[in-house]
């Protein structure tokens, strides 16, 4: 697979982080790069990813399968992560996550059948004090997430 020239030009930047003899430092920041060119990552991408820092393909795929940030199967359109850790259960997470669900009419780790929507469930995400909190496409972080938010939230993400 060949990324775009952009991708690989955002990878170099953050190249230049890194001592050159170092390039596996780019690891986290190449993957991300490459799934935000494709919504997602299939190993022929991550491959890619590897490939360009010249490391071995299995170090580029061990990263992307133990970081939930990254997406190794097809997501909707829009991924949303929903904190359940301990302090976000008790402050209405898991609540949020049951509306959520049954608003969208999946569980977790699944897709709408119109591919627009993905819900997982996070771990903590470090905003505990606000609670509900979600993660939309691992860039945007809601706080505060009653149902009236949570509607709104839908609906701006189907448009």
């Amino acid at each position: 697979m060949k990324l775009s020239e952009n991708t690989y030009r955002l990878i170099d930047k953050e190249l230049t982080k890194y001592p050159a003899d170092q390039k596996i430092s780019a690891v986290m920041a190449g993957l991300r790069i490459a799934q935000v060119e494709l919504g997602w990552l299939p190993t022929d991408a991550i491959e890619a990813v590897a490939e360009y820092l010249e490391i071995q393909p299995i170090a580029a795929y061990e990263v992307a399968t133990f970081y939930n940030m990254y997406d190794t199967k097809k997501v909707g359109k829009s991924k949303i992560v929903v904190c359940t850790n301990l302090p976000c259960a008790l402050s209405g997470g898991t609540d949020a996550a049951e509306y959520l669900k049954k608003k969208l009419g999946i569980d977790y780790n699944e897709t709408t059948k119109d591919g627009l929507f993905t819900l997982k469930e996070g771990e903590c995400m470090g905003a505990c004090g606000d609670s509900p909190v979600m993660l939309v496409n691992n860039h945007r972080m809601c706080s505060f997430m009653s149902t009236e938010k949570i509607d709104a939230l839908v609906e701006e993400l189907k448009s």
